[in-house]
């Protein structure tokens, strides 16, 4: 994949709310979904990848109407190479 205009990041608390999250920012604008990563204590972040405007249209929609409790919410608009390799290390092992 090339690298994206920039990426969508949502992190929250669970597996089950992190495909909520996923389906809302889908079906809000046009995203690829790149990454999940789960920590200790059960939080999820989830990492898609779109142009800007649908980066922040998707993020918007969490915030504004979020489907279970966020922990954090952003955009990184124009994502430095080494977090583009960061993130499709992650999507390599999403995909396996």
């Amino acid at each position: 994949m090339k690298k994206p205009e920039a990426y969508a990041m949502v992190e929250i608390l669970g597996a089950a709310n992190a495909v909520q999250v996923v389906d809302q920012m889908v079906k809000c604008a046009t995203l690829d979904m790149r990454a999940w990563e789960t920590t200790c204590g059960g939080h999820a972040t989830v990492i898609l990848a779109g142009d800007v405007s649908a980066c922040k249209a998707a993020v918007d929609s969490i915030r504004e109407n979020p489907p279970c409790p966020v922990t954090g919410a952003c955009v990184i608009s124009g994502p430095s190479d080494e977090l583009f390799h960061i993130v499709e290390k992650q999507a390599a092992k999403l995909n396996k």
